[in-house]
């Protein structure tokens, strides 16, 4: 009879891990690139979210969360050419990076809920991803 080790469970859940971290490095690029063209778009036209939020404690006016969201999306896609590289450093500040988009887009829940709740469900994978996969140089 033949009994699986801890070896063979492990190096299938690396396998899906590697995947998952090149996978990772794309997503997190889209995320970034994305991130841009949703803070340009905050910038450019003041009018462009219409939505009601009196009351919210986070509240800047969107070319403030323009700016939040064009800042994080930079470094991002910065981040992720340096984890599609294979560097520590591009692994580490995607791991940040992911965690800071994640905060960013909860305190932006207001304006564009589905959105926000898009981008840190993608995120959480990207951290995922990054955290469970130990490289073979590594």
């Amino acid at each position: 009879m033949a009994h699986s080790t801890d070896t063979e469970g492990s190096s299938v859940k690396q396998g899906f891990a590697a995947g998952g971290s090149i996978a990772a490095g794309v997503v997190l690029f889209v995320i970034g690139v994305l991130s841009i063209l949703e803070g340009i778009s905050a910038v450019a036209s003041d009018d462009l979210l219409i939505v009601n939020v009196n009351d919210y404690l986070y509240k800047f006016n969107t070319t403030g969360w323009g700016w939040t969201h064009i800042i994080i999306g930079g470094l991002v896609v910065i981040a992720a050419v340096g984890l599609m590289a294979g560097t520590t450093w591009g692994r580490a500040a995607a791991i940040v990076l992911a965690a800071a988009s994640i905060v960013a887009n909860f305190l932006w829940l207001p304006y564009y809920p589905a959105w926000s709740l898009l981008i840190i469900a993608l995120d959480v994978f990207v951290i995922w991803a990054v955290a469970t996969w130990k490289p073979s140089n590594a």
